[in-house]
């Protein structure tokens, strides 16, 4: 279902967005799991053997579990906060922006990331919400008032005055 606006000239409300869908998302959740088991072999691995601190203890409370969810977290909570988007959406020209248009706040993002996230992670079939939603939202957006719009294109979603 497709969303159309009309002209930002004959509303009067400025801009709108056209509105990141479910593959795009997809895609560039895929490169930033990458992005982070990358950040995880090349620094917190070589950490962890240096202390000799065991790789392999299944735990979900071993020191691997806690810091691989740490930089997990921690990836996506800064560079949401930072610059509106992961590694993932820059390669792949989406960003994260609140329903009012304007940079998600700390909160909006910790709620979205960690809570909104861990949900999303824990039941991941929940992922596919995005596919189904009016603005493309996953559970993580809904919960934190959010969507992903894509960077160069204009129009189709214009955020609440």
């Amino acid at each position: 279902m497709e969303i159309h606006s009309p002209s930002p000239h004959q509303s009067g409300l400025g801009d709108g967005y056209y509105l990141a869908g479910f593959w795009i998302r997809f895609w560039a959740y895929l490169l930033d799991l990458i992005v982070i088991g990358s950040i995880t072999r090349l620094v917190v691995n070589p950490i962890l053997k240096l202390l000799d601190i065991s790789l392999s203890e299944g735990s979900m409370f071993a020191p691997i579990s806690i810091l691989t969810s740490i930089v997990f977290y921690g990836y996506f909570i800064l560079m949401t906060k930072y610059f509106s988007q992961t590694i993932g959406k820059m390669v792949f020209g989406i960003k994260v922006i609140d329903l009012k248009g304007k940079k998600p706040s700390w909160g909006t993002i910790i709620f979205r990331e960690l809570i909104g996230r861990f949900i999303s992670t824990t039941i991941f079939i929940l992922y596919v919400v995005v596919a189904f939603t009016n603005k493309k939202q996953g559970i993580h957006d809904l919960f934190a008032d959010t969507t992903v719009v894509q960077e160069k294109k204009k129009l189709e979603f214009r955020p609440a005055l």
